[in-house]
């Protein structure tokens, strides 16, 4: 199956984007009543703050990981013969774990944060009952479990295909001097590398959420806290990195199209994406560099990784883009501003979570705004800015030959831009000034950063809900 065959894929795709973009614009309205109850001007109580926080974190990092998957699906698939029955099997694990997570937070009144740091779910403080927190760590169980099913119907297929999951990697070009020409397509490596590096994680992660539900039903079994949070942050960042590693095909698999120049499978892209797959594993230990009990080698492999993390993204996709985009004299329209955008975001992303990554940084800054800030940056810059991009491609139509961008589409795309920019800005600005992340109560010299940061998320609130409202209902007249 080559690129320019007719995806069978694309009903299932299209139906889990629409899902993704709604959830993504529910999931932004959260964000901005959080942000305008800590600039004082709403009030709620600080039990439903936390209820909203853990909507919004765990609703958000698993949206991102949707929608990336799809994007990932359609794309594998214009390559590889891929089953729809796993992929429905997937869906529906997914919605499965969303309806116990959503239960568990508003009628269970569970609170503890979309990172379920182990003891917590159990220690509640009569906040929430037991049922709630096992409920909540059954519906990630059910997402997980629905993840693993999706890689191995992306993974075992590419391996038939290709012969081998070496090849597919691509490592006969980039360690074997093969021909580039026999090289997978840049969407088949970046599946591999995916594949395996968010299978460890969903594992690890599913071993310490199965701990944390005995621990729940048998107070008296133990586990180490400072073990399970390895555990747990190993897990969550491996995730969402790869929630926006499986959305980044889209610019590999749509630029071109606007370019006519075909995005080819280089030896340093093999090289790049090598180094990705160690990189993601490696660096989650900047996220425990307060915690002085860790072995100090993992906190300076933690930082160093850090450090490098960013030079694959910025030398080759960035730099990449910039060359395809060189010259080309394309005509833009909303897709591929969104793309451009996202990995402009994404590469911009790279700066504050550098800076956080810095042990001396990282014991002033860690638990203040800054960090929101920063995966804030990767996300709605980044990560769906892509998702948007790709759905605002895949419903384009008859449009395709005379590409352009509406007023209503200019307008949405600069209020978006403008919107998320800002609103991630005060996140860092009040990072900066040690407002700290994650408190339900602001004091009164902190109102005006989040009123600030208010006005900028009704800006992308709007700007999303013209994207999702225009995706619909041209998927409606389709």
């Amino acid at each position: 199956m080559t690129g320019t065959t007719a995806n069978p894929h694309s009903g299932a795709v299209k139906f889990s984007m629409l899902i993704a973009g709604a959830v993504f614009a529910l999931m932004m309205v959260i964000g901005l009543i959080m942000r305008a109850a800590q600039g004082n001007l709403i009030e709620i109580e600080a039990a439903f703050f936390y209820q909203l926080l853990s909507t919004h974190g765990a609703g958000m990092v698993g949206t991102a990981g949707l929608s990336g998957a799809a994007i990932l699906w359609y794309f594998v698939g214009r390559y590889v013969p891929l089953s729809a029955n796993m992929y429905w099997a997937f869906i529906s694990l997914f919605l499965l774990g969303v309806v116990f997570i959503l239960v568990s937070i508003f009628v269970g009144q569970y609170g503890g944060a979309w990172t379920f740091l182990f003891p917590l779910p159990a220690m509640s403080g009569g906040a929430w009952e037991p049922w709630a927190a096992a409920l909540f760590i059954l519906g990630y169980t059910s997402i997980g479990v629905g993840f693993l099913l999706y890689y191995l119907a992306i993974g075992y297929p590419i391996i038939k295909h290709y012969g081998g999951l070496a090849r597919a990697l691509g490592w006969h070009v980039g360690f074997g001097g093969a021909d580039p020409d026999d090289a997978p397509p840049p969407t088949i490596v970046a599946a591999s590398v995916v594949t395996i590096f968010n299978v460890l994680g969903i594992v690890v992660g599913a071993a310490v959420l199965v701990a944390s539900l005995v621990h729940l039903l048998v107070p008296g079994f133990a586990v180490d806290a400072l073990l399970a949070k390895n555990m747990i942050f190993f897990f969550g960042h491996v995730f969402i990195n790869a929630a926006i590693y499986m959305a980044v095909v889209a610019v590999y698999e749509i630029v071109p199209e606007y370019t006519g120049r075909p995005w080819k499978t280089s030896r340093v892209f093999v090289l790049a994406w090598t180094s990705i797959l160690l990189f993601v594993m490696a660096v989650y230990p900047h996220h425990l560099l307060q915690d002085m009990v860790m072995p100090p080698w993992a906190l300076v492999m933690g930082q160093i990784v850090s450090y490098l993390s960013g030079i694959p993204l910025l030398a080759v996709t960035a730099y990449s883009l910039c060359v395809f985009l060189y010259g080309s004299k394309l005509r833009w329209d909303l897709g591929i501003s969104l793309l451009v955008l996202a990995v402009a975001g994404w590469s911009v992303g790279t700066v504050p979570a550098v800076i956080d990554g810095m042990i001396s940084v990282n014991k002033v800054m860690h638990n203040t705004q800054w960090v929101p800030g920063h995966f804030h940056i990767y996300l709605l810059l980044g990560e769906v800015a892509m998702s948007f991009g790709f759905m605002a491609w895949l419903v384009r139509g008859s449009e395709a030959s005379q590409a352009s961008m509406s007023i209503l589409d200019r307008m949405a795309f600069g209020a978006y831009l403008a919107g998320a920019a800002g609103f991630t800005l005060m996140f860092l600005v009040s990072g900066a000034s040690s407002i700290p992340r994650r408190w339900a109560v602001h004091l009164p010299e902190w109102f005006l950063q989040a009123q600030i940061a208010t006005a900028f998320a009704v800006l992308v609130v709007l700007s999303v809900l013209v994207f999702v409202i225009k995706y619909a209902a041209r998927l409606g007249r389709a």
